[in-house]
């Protein structure tokens, strides 16, 4: 990605970072997967981006795999599963909205603070960079911990991946194209069982809210 300068990446890496946050926020199962897709498609840019630094041609058919899966096939069977069962509005999270803003706070002072230096090394010009997206890592991480929604918990897990990619693009990692479309393949037929799992629980028990699972103890 040597063609964008490091202003560009920063606004990238911003919005990816504020995608993440506000899926804290949203109460609607939709809106959260139009955000995810907002990330998803900085993500693709960002893909796209760095395939003109070393184009092959299987890298252009991973990287339309990638854009395919995260942006088309990924919210279709979200956008089903909830017309299926009528998911509309979320659940609830385990900590209130202050506290959960306080858990993001402190998250992001933490990301800041001298403990976090050593990313500097992988890429010293863009330390900014690698530290907004080690954050979009561990706020993905604390929503699929914090919501009581599996929808909510799986798409914790696919922005925790989106931030996983910015982090080893800023650091200017390789990957290679197999690599990609395995990582990419995963993803669809995790999504898929998660899909299908899905729907055999509210079948079941007339709820993804995961709080109110207690058969399953039986």
């Amino acid at each position: 990605m040597s063609h964008l300068n490091e202003q560009t990446l920063l606004l990238f890496a911003t919005f990816i970072f504020a995608m993440a946050v506000l899926l804290h926020f949203t109460r609607k199962n939709t809106s959260a997967i139009r955000l995810y897709m907002a990330q998803s498609s900085a993500i693709s840019v960002l893909l796209l981006a760095s395939a003109f630094d070393r184009f092959t041609p299987l890298l252009i058919v991973a990287i339309i795999a990638t854009v395919a899966v995260k942006i088309v096939i990924v919210p279709y069977f979200f956008y089903g599963l909830i017309k299926r069962h009528e998911l509309t509005f979320s659940v609830s999270t385990y900590l209130n909205t202050p506290a959960t803003l306080a858990v993001i706070a402190a998250l992001l002072v933490l990301i800041q603070s001298d403990f976090f230096s050593p990313l500097a090394m992988l890429a010293p010009a863009g330390d900014k960079l690698l530290r907004l997206a080690f954050a979009t890592i561990l706020i993905s991480l604390f929503l699929s911990i914090n919501r009581r929604g599996a929808i909510s918990q799986v798409l914790g897990i696919l922005s925790l991946e989106n931030g996983i990619v910015s982090f080893a693009l800023f650091a200017g990692l390789e990957e290679s194209p197999g690599f990609q479309l395995g990582i990419t393949f995963n993803i669809l037929i995790w999504v898929i069982i998660a899909t299908v799992f899905a729907s055999m629980i509210f079948h079941k028990f007339g709820s993804l809210d995961v709080t109110t699972m207690k058969k399953l103890k039986d």
